[in-house]
């Protein structure tokens, strides 16, 4: 019996302790070993999976985001500067009108300040409605920073129709004036604008206003004034340059001073030669 008792009991023992060794422990090569410890690797393996994809999915969320912030904020600043007035490059005055005398039947004129607040060279062009009954002297021209030039505009005026008043009349004729930015001082062409025409800007529109030309008023005592100055300026620029005397060559060597000597030189040849005869 004792030895009976002793392998029963060593047997259970043994099996008890196989039992709790193997689960708790995980000793012994046995094959709950091996379950146990697969079990663990692929639940370590899924669960690396898992958070990979969760990574995966995060960066894709973000890169998602990122994308719609870059769009949003694109279409923000396309609002936001369609909203923000438009920078002037010139300055007019006028700034909206252009008043004329009214004279039917005859060419009448206008008068606009045109100054560059800008620190470039900025052209500008004149552009009508009417191209055929009106124009403009300059029509365009580039002017530098802080230049100003008077422009003057020319327009017929027709006689009005269906016995409407004179001063009733209303003029749909319309000038626009338009800048571009040039990168410095340079001859005008009007290519210039259809070579760059993303980046030609709209500086105002002119509304044609008909003035009584026998009728004082501001407007037409400063368009008078305007006037002169923009005749007075033109006949200036049609001048010639005022001789500023004599040109210096070499070494000081003046050319009329030079003229005169050899005429001198050569009128005492003259006299030479015939005492010598």
């Amino acid at each position: 019996m004792a030895v009976a008792n002793g392998k029963v009991g060593g047997t259970v023992e043994g099996k008890g302790w196989g039992l709790c060794r193997l689960p708790f422990w995980g000793g012994g090569g046995g094959g709950g070993g091996s379950s146990s410890t697969n079990s663990s690797a692929s639940l370590t393996q899924h669960s690396h999976r898992s958070s990979s994809r969760s990574q995966v999915g995060q960066a894709e969320a973000v890169g998602t985001d990122t994308g719609h912030q870059h769009s949003g904020g694109s279409a923000v600043k396309l609002v936001a500067r369609s909203l923000l007035p438009t920078r002037r490059r010139l300055r007019l005055d006028p700034p909206t009108k252009l008043y004329f005398p009214y004279e039917p039947g005859k060419q009448v004129r206008s008068a606009v300040r045109i100054k560059n607040t800008s620190k470039s060279y900025i052209a500008f062009k004149f552009q009508t409605t009417a191209p055929k009954s009106c124009f403009m002297r300059p029509p365009g021209g580039i002017l530098s920073p802080g230049e100003s030039i008077i422009a003057t505009v020319f327009k017929f005026v027709e006689h009005p129709e269906n016995n409407e008043k004179p001063m009733d009349q209303k003029s749909k004729v319309k000038f626009k004036i338009v800048s571009l930015k040039v990168k410095g001082p340079m001859e005008y062409v009007p290519e210039l604008f259809d070579e760059q025409k993303d980046e030609v800007a709209v500086e105002q529109i002119l509304r044609v206003v008909f003035l009584d030309a026998e009728r004082p008023c501001p407007q037409m005592e400063k368009l008078k004034r305007q006037l002169a100055e923009a005749d007075a300026a033109l006949e200036a620029h049609k001048k010639p340059p005022e001789d500023a005397g004599p040109k210096i060559i070499g070494e000081g060597l003046v050319i009329d001073e030079w003229k005169e000597r050899r005429e001198r030189y050569l009128a005492r040849q003259q006299v030479q030669g015939v005492d010598s005869v």
